[in-house]
């Protein structure tokens, strides 16, 4: 069984307007996490990182922190 956030939560598909969920997969200076350290299987990674990428284009998430 995967311990991840979303296979805990029942989370089928990852929006791109979620940005407290997609806040998690984020490190404190904006970049996104690997998949090694949120335990994510390789589709739900990309699925991931495409909503991070499409909330960073929309103006929901910042590309970067300081």
């Amino acid at each position: 069984m995967s311990s991840n956030i979303l296979t805990q939560n029942d989370i089928q598909f990852v929006d791109y307007k979620d940005v407290d969920l997609l806040r998690q997969f984020m490190n404190p200076h904006g970049r996104i996490v690997s998949r090694k350290k949120t335990g994510l299987t390789a589709k739900q990674q990309r699925g991931v990182e495409a909503a991070i990428k499409r909330a960073r284009f929309m103006g929901l998430l910042p590309y970067i922190q300081k």
